[in-house]
């Protein structure tokens, strides 16, 4: 694996600024009660946690959208919200942050997805989901589908982030991917169970290990084991790339060419790996369409991927923070300072 040099670096974070990159996928808050347990409940053996703070956060697709900003580029959001106050507060909070609506879809036979979790000191103690899984309807599929081509020629890249929430369907993704490559754009996908084997012909599948032990119907449990199911992924899914992530035992990148990378982890301390695929991915894209190669590509979005898991609750990585875990993992494997 050729070197990242500091100057490959620097080179590749300029050239984040100003991507646009659509995200086609589950849009959700996430909503945190932050606080300090001191007593068990007279009421039942739980915590009592007093609450000090509350916070509401952008979740699934639209954490994607804050990475991407975060790390200076532009998000196109393409997805669902309810006729009701949260999804309200979800485009208030686009428009607050300075994110595209265009392509926000008001569904209002669906309520906007919040995930509620309450956190006592750093730990967490409950997640409360509000959500409909009902798939998307083929009227509002169709709209969904009308806002990525009508502006496919002015983005750089897609990510599809499917939760499983209905919105991603077989028509959607197959639309959207067919969009995409004949614009030659870039596409990336973050999968989930029910649609795993829609995704053909795409840049870049990323599922996680229990999403692949899933699929295939068997535990990963040597590098034998990884290899076998990465390698028949890439053939039957005819992708250009499969990135597998392997949770505390890194990532691992098999390519058309038959190429195979494990990266290990660069994570030093794991509170929290709410989000962390979402920093993945978005990095990932913002460095293919920054014009990384996919080697490099995934090791930036492996060093971001150990940032966020450091933190508690689901935070986007920034440029600093990107640069600054590069620069470590450079001196760690050896790499060039050129």
């Amino acid at each position: 694996m050729p070197p990242l040099t500091e100057k490959r670096l620097r080179e590749l974070l300029g050239n984040f600024n100003g991507k646009r990159i659509a995200v086609v996928g589950d849009l959700m808050l996430d909503r945190y009660y932050w606080g300090s347990v001191h007593r068990v409940s007279p009421e039942a053996p739980v915590p009592v946690v007093e609450v000090d703070t509350e916070s509401v956060r952008f979740g699934g697709a639209a954490n994607v959208a804050n990475n991407i900003q975060a790390l200076g580029g532009r998000a196109y959001l393409v997805g669902l919200v309810g006729d009701d106050h949260p999804g309200s507060m979800f485009r208030k909070m686009l428009t607050d942050q300075g994110l595209e609506t265009g392509g926000i879809i008001v569904d209002p036979d669906r309520p906007t997805t919040i995930k509620t979790r309450v956190i006592a000191a750093g730990q967490h103690v409950v997640r409360i989901d509000n959500e409909s899984k009902l798939e998307c309807p083929a009227a509002l599929s169709a709209k969904l589908i009308d806002a990525v081509r009508q502006n496919i020629g002015s983005i750089d890249g897609v990510i599809i982030e499917d939760y499983n929430k209905g919105v991603v369907t077989g028509d959607v993704i197959r639309a959207v991917i067919d969009a995409a490559v004949k614009a030659g754009k870039p596409v990336t996908v973050d999968p989930k169970f029910n649609n795993f084997f829609e995704y053909r012909n795409v840049t870049v599948f990323k599922p996680n290990r229990r999403e692949v032990e899933e699929a295939v119907g068997g535990k990963l449990k040597t590098i034998a084991d990884v290899e076998r199911a990465g390698k028949g992924l890439l053939a039957s899914l005819n992708a250009r790339n499969v990135l597998l992530t392997r949770g505390e035992e890194g990532m691992s990148l098999f390519q058309s060419d038959g190429t195979v990378t494990h990266l290990p982890t660069t994570a030093e301390v794991v509170q929290d790996v709410s989000g962390a695929g979402d920093t993945v991915i978005s990095t990932l894209t913002m460095a293919l369409v920054a014009g990384g190669g996919i080697t490099e590509s995934c090791v930036l979005a492996n060093c971001a991927g150990g940032v966020v898991v450091g933190a508690v609750g689901i935070v986007p990585i920034l440029p600093a923070q990107l640069r600054d875990a590069a620069l470590r993992e450079m001196a760690r494997r050896g790499d060039g300072h050129s």
